[in-house]
């Protein structure tokens, strides 16, 4: 199983970008994606999470109302469109997947990580 996370960059408040994760070695209609970030001096937490197999999405709070995440099966890649960025959205973002049922985005439950994409959001 490979992921890779890019589309990361520096972007002013209020700007969008949309991060991308491309997978191999597993089905996306199978196991659960989901997106996560780590920020200077902090811990990893959840952003989003994508179930297909359970047909559902979650969104941590922060996330609600202004990111989305979608795949694409043709050309495997997860995507997290994050709209309205703020300064505290800076953090390095990982994409990951698991095998467990739900859309819990608990990192220690997710079993492959891709590397992070920096994203800044400057004031």
């Amino acid at each position: 199983v490979q992921l890779q996370a890019f589309g990361g960059g520096l972007v002013q408040t209020g700007g969008s970008l949309r991060l991308s994760c491309a997978v191999s070695g597993l089905s996306l209609d199978y196991h659960a994606l989901g997106w996560f970030r780590q920020a200077p001096g902090k811990g990893r937490e959840g952003v989003a999470c994508l179930a297909v197999k359970a047909g559902r999405t979650y969104y941590t709070d922060f996330a609600k109302d202004r990111f989305t995440i979608s795949k694409d099966n043709a050309e495997g890649t997860v995507y997290l469109q994050m709209n309205s960025l703020k300064p505290e959205d800076t953090a390095l973002y990982y994409c990951a997947s698991k095998t467990t049922p739900g859309t819990a985005v608990l990192p220690s439950t997710y079993d492959d990580w891709g590397q992070g994409t920096q994203v800044t959001v400057s004031s």
